[in-house]
């Protein structure tokens, strides 16, 4: 059961994931997170930095869909400008909204992976729809109210995976 908190990777930023490993690997689109993944949760929009990997990933053809928990105005004022694609309010870890969003893109679930900072949301989510998940360390060292209960566990949950060796990486 513990195991379906497991992701397949993890790096620190979303900017160290690549797009030439991603085509690599055959991944033609992505599912990320917005808040803490992409951005903190109260920045409303994109830094130059992350606007200029969201261009690499275009270059390469990846698609990108922006799935997230959060409110339509929140999502929406970050994606518009950047004409990504999204679906607010996903209530992940339910799968549904993974679904839309690979349906919406036109690909197949193993074409995707699925970016977030967070084991109950994103990646449990991630891994019952069966993608790729990949976790990275979250943006901002604060998080929203809810989001607060959410880490608690999470660091029981990377804890135990810890003492059973099942980590490869450290914090």
């Amino acid at each position: 059961m513990l195991k379906q908190f497991l992701p397949n990777e993890h790096v620190k930023s979303i900017l160290d994931i690549s797009p030439e490993a991603l085509k690599a690997r055959g991944v033609k689109g992505i599912i990320t997170d917005l808040d803490n993944t992409l951005v903190e949760w109260d920045r409303p929009s994109a830094t130059p930095q992350l606007i200029k990997w969201f261009d690499e990933i275009k270059k390469h053809n990846i698609k990108v869909t922006i799935v997230s928990n959060n409110n339509e105005e929140r999502v929406k004022f970050f994606s518009d400008p950047l004409n990504i694609p999204f679906i607010f309010r996903a209530r992940k870890p339910m799968g549904p909204a993974f679904h839309r969003a690979i349906k919406q893109m036109g690909i197949k679930r193993e074409e995707a992976v699925v970016i977030g900072d967070q084991l109950l949301t994103d990646v449990l989510g991630g891994n019952r729809s069966g993608f790729h998940t990949i976790l990275v360390v979250p943006v901002a060292q604060t998080d929203g109210f809810w989001t607060k209960f959410n880490r608690l566990a999470e660091r029981r949950i990377l804890n135990w995976f810890r003492k059973k060796g099942m980590l490869q990486w450290e914090d």
